[in-house]
């Protein structure tokens, strides 16, 4: 990685940022690697974020806890050693050189956003009654349900941890956007629970669901890299906007893909949400833009126990304009997200790298 654009980022991590564990993490950290903003900029593609990914788990391996009882720590291992893109926590490193901040400054409040990300899925996985995560036994199922349900209170906690190793006002601003979006992150998905007996779910409703399960914590990602490249307040609520906005197109897309994508690109089972009568946007969409007839038909639909469901219902989507409008909605919001880009200070050029990862986001067959 040669001719980085950023050779000059500030180098301003202090001891009170090195810990005794330090020595265990390979060369890619200890011997400080030059920024990776710019080889982002000269690969951009997914495959971009593989440097930010490598020094995030390189951080979380150098400060995994080898403490007692192992029933309680190796849960935790296990789970963050299962992969996943790790783009969340990939963001907050890549904010924070956007703004000339070196990334392993980041590192911290990256190792949070990915630990209470985890936290949350073992959580999830429980109250789902799940039996795999990334194609794995869920804790839960590995290990017993009160296990599950600890190692996930612990899991929380650890990530309050690592916003100790900032000053305390740095820490306390972080700290603030946390809070607020880990208690967005718990009423979204009290919202989706409450969702599944209700059959009178608005759009607006639903939307603010999947910011609060989905979006918040993308937005919060970004910000805390802002924050940490110290940018002003004002750069920092655009890059947290266009994480909610993206966040939100994502999330879309994803409703989408669940009925109309393939399985082969998609990776899931096409038709899940259809099975199991959730009302995502496809649903919400057809309800409001249908006739009488259809609205019983769709009712109706809902109701089917044979094979034949998911197609019934796709027909009614597609036949309502319910397809149409949802796949509208997703260039919408990936629109006004890129447009809160374009009132960033920064140069074009350092734009380009979110740009692309908003673009390669999106791109997944809709």
């Amino acid at each position: 990685m040669k001719n980085f654009l950023f050779q000059g980022c500030k180098d301003t991590t202090e001891e009170t940022y090195k810990t005794k564990k330090v020595s265990r993490v390979n060369n890619y950290l200890t011997k400080r690697p030059p920024p990776i903003f710019s080889y982002f900029c000269e690969n951009l593609s997914m495959e971009a974020f593989i440097p930010y990914q490598k020094a995030i788990v390189a951080y979380l391996s150098a400060n995994s806890s080898e403490k007692e009882p192992r029933n309680l720590y190796d849960p935790i291992e296990y789970i963050l050693n299962l992969g996943g893109k790790r783009l969340r926590p990939s963001l907050v490193l890549a904010t924070a050189e956007l703004y000339g901040v070196h990334h392993e400054k980041a590192l911290p409040a990256a190792a949070a956003i990915e630990v209470f990300h985890n936290f949350t899925l073992v959580h999830d996985d429980i109250m789902d009654e799940a039996a795999l995560r990334r194609g794995e036994p869920t804790i839960h199922e590995k290990w017993d349900l009160n296990t599950g349900i600890l190692s996930g209170d612990a899991m929380l906690i650890e990530a309050y941890r690592y916003f100790e190793n900032y000053p305390p006002s740095l820490a306390f601003s972080l700290l603030k956007l946390f809070n607020k979006t880990a208690l967005e992150v718990c009423e979204g998905q009290q919202f989706d629970v409450d969702f599944e007996s209700r059959s009178d779910v608005t759009e607006s409703e639903y939307l603010q669901m999947i910011q609060y399960k989905t979006a918040v914590l993308v937005g919060c990602a970004l910000q805390m890299g802002a924050l940490i490249g110290k940018a002003s307040e004002e750069e920092s609520n655009h890059l947290y906007q266009f994480g909610l906005l993206l966040g939100t197109a994502f999330q879309i897309q994803d409703d989408y893909l669940d009925a109309f994508g393939s399985p082969e690109n998609f990776g899931k089972t096409v038709g899940g949400d259809i099975i199991e009568n959730k009302k995502t946007l496809l649903y919400i969409k057809a309800f409001e833009l249908a006739n009488e007839e259809q609205k019983a038909s769709l009712e109706l639909a809902y109701q089917d126990q044979t094979a034949q469901k998911v197609e019934k219902v796709k027909n009614i989507f597609r036949d309502t304009g319910a397809e149409a409008s949802v796949k509208q909605a997703v260039q919408s919001y990936t629109e006004l997200a890129l447009k809160e880009l374009e009132k960033l200070s920064v140069s074009d050029k350092k734009k380009e790298l979110l740009i692309q990862f908003a673009n390669s986001l999106m791109v997944r067959n809709l």
